[in-house]
């Protein structure tokens, strides 16, 4: 789950972080009254929206007076911000966090996530900040430190002070890093986060250490343990689609493509949009059941599926284990029947009561394309679509 950057802020702000200081506003006149309370003479007006590249998008300007706030303000809220992370379509901006403008003499970059290799939290640093990481990655790999943490002693002063080292920060500075990789590690343990960025990370004219942006990422599976963090959810940034999905705990991420998946279990979902690919077409999303779905929930995923546009074809392929394929032909059935079926549907089934499964997609009436295997599945789809197209 994300949140936007002023309430990034605000979480870190509750462990000792130091932080650009600001405030959200909504509408254009909050904007002006969080501008006049903050003493200038330089403010920054920013679109709050989940995702990147703000600032080239226009989603961010630096402004020398009220006048130039409420300008932006007024530009801004309402606007189709589009960046490299949100796609063509772009994300309409609903509000804004005015910052006191900070002068900066250095800008660094320090993330924190789970190294799935080591099971380890690791720290990433780089004295190339304000810019995309992964730029840097692509030209100057060798100016991105990777540190880890071993959790069995948790964060100690020798990692903060090897942080200090990479991004060239000694002295007093070098203390505050110290400190404050401290602070960041308790807030990531503390809420379960599963990412933490800070580009910028800056050193001020008057050598104080500020995380001046901050993104956050938290692990869906612990939210329960933080109905704090859970309010901060905004759902106008999230996709309609993912978020009827999260209502049923299915596993569901819109893609771009024309043909809809139901799959159970991850690594088949993925096996399955690998294929769809390699016979020359795309996956229109991510969707697993899981391993115990209800007929129910197998008819809610069918219906999310149909309901995106863009899905011009339908491929669902499961393998029973704990799920059985006769739950999973009945999910099918019953959604198909009350939202009805406007384009191509195959279906592949194996496994726990498959024969039964089979003969109830049979017996349906539907106008299903059964599938023998993975790879038969995969093409029967794709030459479906692409002759009704």
């Amino acid at each position: 789950m994300n949140i936007h950057e002023y309430q990034a802020k605000e979480v870190l702000r509750k462990f000792g972080v130091a932080t650009g200081k600001g405030a959200p506003a909504f509408t254009v006149d909050e904007a002006v009254k969080v501008a006049e309370s903050q003493p200038g003479p330089v403010w920054v007006v920013k679109a709050q929206i989940h995702a990147g590249g703000r600032g080239k998008g226009g989603g961010v300007k630096v402004v020398k007076s009220i006048a130039d706030v409420k300008t932006e303000a007024t530009r801004m809220l309402g606007m189709n911000l589009v960046t490299h992370q949100t796609g063509p379509e772009g994300k309409q901006v609903q509000r804004l966090y005015i910052e006191e403008g900070t002068a900066i003499a250095r800008e660094l970059y320090l993330s924190m996530l789970v190294d799935r290799e080591t099971s380890r939290i690791a720290y990433i640093a780089s004295t190339e900040g304000g810019v995309n990481i992964e730029d840097v990655a692509h030209s100057n790999p060798e100016k991105i430190l990777t540190i880890q943490v071993d959790p069995a002693a948790g964060y100690q002063a020798y990692v903060g002070r090897r942080i200090a080292a990479a991004l060239k920060l000694d002295g007093d500075l070098g203390k505050q890093c110290v400190k404050m990789m401290g602070q960041l590690y308790k807030a990531f343990t503390d809420c379960d986060m599963s990412m933490l960025e800070i580009n910028p990370l800056v050193v001020t004219k008057d050598n104080q250490l500020v995380c001046l942006d901050a993104k956050l990422d938290f692990d869906g599976n612990a939210l329960a343990r933080h109905p704090d963090i859970v309010a901060l959810r905004d759902l106008t940034e999230e996709d309609p689609k993912e978020i009827e999905a999260s209502k049923y705990d299915l596993s569901y991420v819109a893609l771009d493509g024309s043909i809809g998946c139901m799959v159970n279990g991850a690594g088949l979902a993925m096996a399955t949009m690998d294929i769809i690919k390699l016979y020359g077409a795309e996956p229109a999303n991510f969707l697993d059941v899981g391993g115990g779905a209800t007929k129910e929930k197998v008819t809610a995923a069918f219906k999310i599926i149909t309901a995106d546009p863009k899905v011009n074809g339908i491929l669902v392929n499961i393998f029973g284990g704990i799920m059985k394929c006769d739950v999973i032909a009945e999910g099918v059935v019953a959604a198909v029947r009350d939202v009805g079926l406007k384009v191509p549907l195959v279906v592949r089934l194996e496994g726990t009561n498959v024969d039964l499964g089979k003969k109830i997609i049979r017996e349906s009436g539907l106008n299903v394309l059964p599938a023998d295997d993975l790879n038969d599945a995969a093409k029967k789809i794709v030459k479906a679509v692409k002759d009704a197209a």
